[in-house]
């Protein structure tokens, strides 16, 4: 995003906060406005009308104009100016700061006013509702000029009306509190204003720390984008803030790591190995980890923006495709090398019996060649080896002991051993019955007792195969991993806490199961067994020689 787009919308996130607040501050004050100028105007009217009442009411008023009402004769305009009634309501003007006060008769003519030239001329506003005997609040203009006047009856003794009484207030002096009024309303608005600038300025600085100075359309395009990169890889993602809540989870991490919903939740109130949380809260850079069935590859990345530490991203990766393909690859390994040593001992063995023919020795070499045909081409260090009549597992038992005894440790068929019929699914029967194997002569190597020694059983069971394999180690300790439940530790005497959970994984999805029946005794180390379905064809093997 460029710098000129991010000040565009900057300013116009601004002018958009401002001229919010402005059209908020201008309607207040529109409405506060005409709330006080009401006000002013209604505090004006009562004000007159209470000036008109009382000089209705004065008993001194009230003769005086009741007397020229009654007379037939025209008032006195002359008599009027220096009279009474002029001095008065001259009297009341000066000390109410109205602009008139007027008084006529029962015809409308001037008794008082504040104009002495106009006493005895008819007033120049309507009377007639006031003589009717209704008082009257109203703003008019008359001979000078707009004001706000009231207008109240004269009464005589017998409450006829018999004048009025007009006061009133000049437009300007009723709003001339309006100037501070509306001063004080300038100074609040723009102080509004003000504040509304400083709040705005707080409030990006706040979203640019809270968004690490991402711009809301770069958040458009980063949502985007990680929508597309985490729902297009294979692998998983977990992020992890720096309180430890996950903020960010893929669905391929739900699925490798078996969890439901872990947006918004703490990484310890998962459930999930240790090892995983140490890794995703970088407390490990790296680890492996068996979790459900599945083999896990574990990286941790700390993420950092402008030197601020923002959590750790949790790169979770399915190694148990590879791990299978590397476990089968060593059994096919271990069976090139026994290939190897048959084919090297009966390289051997041809050229002693070529050896005796070209010495002449013609009977030695047809009883050498008679005891190798007796014998077989190769003689495996495995007791009980003959036990085994398939093909492969003899084959692949022999291989074993070899590597075995190479390590000082026997490797021993039990007499109970009997296979019906043909191994298929070669592949898993050599990862699962090789994974055991190997560990025990690893314990067995690891172990005080002498003679070191391996017993494996192999049992067919319909189209079952099933493997028993103990060993004279010293047997399980509680560190050690078990098939049933492992959380990716560090190496132990029974394997590295993978090809067990690995070889259990085969077997289950198979049909069968990994187990412990033993976990070890005075006399022996730990057993193990093993059910592998669908593993034995039991029709039996025709020789070709039958065939």
């Amino acid at each position: 995003m460029s710098p000129r787009r991010r000040v565009r919308f900057a300013t116009r996130a601004l002018l958009l906060h401002l001229a919010a607040v402005a059209l908020v501050v201008t309607l207040c004050t529109g409405v506060y406005l005409a709330l006080a100028v009401q006000q002013l105007r209604a505090e004006a009217e009562s004000t007159a009308l209470g000036i008109a009442r009382t000089l209705a009411e004065d008993a001194q008023v009230r003769a005086a104009v009741a007397a020229i009402s009654a007379s037939d004769d025209e008032p006195d305009a002359e008599a009027l100016r220096d009279g009474d009634l002029q001095q008065i309501a001259t009297d009341v003007m000066a000390r109410t700061g109205a602009l008139f006060v007027v008084i006529t008769d029962d015809e409308g003519i001037r008794l008082a006013h504040p104009l002495p030239s106009r006493i005895g001329e008819v007033v120049s506003t309507p009377f007639a509702a006031v003589l009717a005997g209704h008082e009257v609040v109203d703003w008019q203009t008359g001979t000078l000029g707009e004001s706000a006047r009231a207008k109240v009856p004269v009464r005589d003794d017998s409450g006829t009306p018999v004048g009025e009484i007009s006061v009133g207030f000049e437009r300007n002096g009723v709003f001339d509190d309006l100037a501070p009024l509306l001063a004080a309303l300038g100074l609040t608005a723009a102080g509004a204003l003000a504040l509304a600038l400083l709040a705005f300025l707080l409030l990006r600085r706040r979203w640019e720390r809270l968004t690490i100075g991402v711009q809301p359309e770069e958040l458009v395009a980063l949502v985007q984008n990680q929508t597309a990169v985490l729902d297009g890889v294979g692998d998983g993602v977990l992020a992890v803030d720096q309180d430890g809540v996950v903020r960010v989870s893929n669905a391929a991490a739900d699925r490798l790591l078996g969890l439901h919903d872990p947006i918004g939740r703490p990484v310890d109130a998962l459930p999930l190995p240790p090892v995983v949380r140490d890794t995703a809260t970088g407390a490990r850079d790296r680890a492996e980890a068996v979790v459900g069935d599945r083999m896990l590859y574990l990286e941790s990345r700390a993420v950092r923006r402008d030197g601020r530490a923002l959590g750790d991203v949790l790169i979770v990766r399915d190694r148990t495709d590879l791990i299978a393909l590397t476990e089968r690859l060593e059994a096919v390994r271990t069976m090139t090398s026994a290939l190897r040593v048959q084919r090297h001992e009966f390289a051997n063995r041809l050229h002693v019996a070529a050896g005796l023919i070209d010495a002449g020795r013609v009977d030695d070499a047809r009883a050498f060649l008679d005891e190798l045909v007796s014998r077989g081409p190769v003689t495996f260090p495995v007791t009980g080896l003959d036990l085994v009549g398939d093909p492969f597992l003899h084959a692949f038992l022999g291989a074993k002991g070899v590597e075995a005894a190479e390590r000082g440790v026997a490797l021993r068929i039990a007499a109970d051993t009997q296979v019906i019929g043909t191994v298929r699914r070669a592949e898993d029967v050599a990862s699962v019955l090789g994974n055991l194997v190997d560990n025990a002569v690893v314990a067995a190597v690891a172990g005080t007792r002498e003679p070191r020694w391996v017993d494996v059983s192999v049992l067919s069971d319909g189209d079952a195969l099933v493997v028993t394999v103990a060993d004279s180690g010293e047997g399980l300790r509680p560190s050690d991993p078990r098939p049933r439940a492992d959380d990716g530790g560090g190496d132990s005497v029974h394997g590295h806490g993978i090809g067990l959970p690995l070889a259990t994984e085969i077997a289950r999805r198979s049909g069968g199961d990994l187990w412990i029946i033993d976990p070890g005794g005075p006399d022996h180390g730990a057993v193990f067994a093993a059910r592998l379905g669908d593993a034995v064809d039991p029709a039996p093997r025709v020789p070709k020689e039958d065939r």
